[in-house]
């Protein structure tokens, strides 16, 4: 009998950490394939993305900052449109972040394309170390199984394509110069749409809850399709612009 226990012990944690495995590839694998299957490898830009990664953590403590000290916590559940509002505000520190990476550090000799792919790569991995790690390691290594781990990886999948998008804007908006007029104005309303959806998707993130949570009644699950959905939008939205930019001016 004590042998049958001390196999099935064996089993329910060979199956758990098994479990955080899966959710851990899924979480941060995307990160490390987009890196060696671009020409981010060839150019050797990991060193963009490390400088990346300590700007994002300093734009992180100052959003953390500005968040205790003018977001108010609820006690219940309801919708508060002036704190959403000002949670949107704060998060456009971010963009503050990325202008910096872009255009205050110094980088290699590499070209604009894959400047602004290592800062966004940089920026996209550090956040989810920064915020799914801890609960990954502590939640999905318990004998509850739960879908909530998976569905964060699924998250940081698309905070990746986002990353990558707004970087890409941002690089269209403080690099490119030729750029046609015409664009200019989809260009920064593209931007301003990709920096607000964080905020307003955001599940529990430090001290916050989502709008859509808060003011739709949205369920996890349907929060990150949406997610999902509006990164792979805005990504090709992103790259259509970045296309038109690249032609030469006639």
């Amino acid at each position: 009998m004590e042998t049958l226990f001390s196999i099935s012990g064996i089993s329910e944690k060979s199956i758990t950490v098994f479990h955080f495995f899966n959710c851990a590839i899924l979480t941060f694998g995307p990160h490390a394939v987009y890196y060696s299957a671009t020409p981010l490898s060839e150019y050797d830009t990991i060193g963009t993305s490390i400088r990346a990664a300590g700007v994002y953590l300093v734009t992180a403590l100052v959003k953390l900052v500005c968040l205790a000290t003018f977001l108010k916590v609820s006690e219940s559940d309801s919708f508060d449109p002036y704190q959403e509002s000002l949670k949107a505000l704060i998060g456009f520190i971010d963009v503050a972040g990325l202008y910096y990476a872009l255009t205050q550090l110094t980088h290699r000799n590499i070209s604009q394309n894959h400047k602004f792919q290592a800062v966004g790569l940089g920026w996209a991995f550090t956040d989810s170390v920064l915020h799914r790690l801890a609960p990954l390691w502590v939640g999905a290594r318990g004998l509850e199984f739960t879908w909530d781990h998976m569905l964060q990886g699924l998250e940081a999948n698309a905070n990746l394509v986002l990353s990558i998008s707004l970087a890409a804007l941002g690089s269209l908006m403080w690099l490119r110069k030729n750029k046609p007029r015409t664009l200019i104005p989809i260009i920064y309303a593209c931007a301003g749409i990709v920096a607000t959806i964080p905020s307003i998707t955001s599940w529990n993130q430090m001290l916050c809850c989502s709008y859509l949570k808060l003011g739709l009644g949205w369920h996890f699950p349907k929060v990150v399709g949406f997610e999902l959905f509006t990164s792979l939008a805005m990504a090709f939205v992103s790259w259509r612009l970045f296309a038109a930019c690249q032609r030469p001016s006639k």
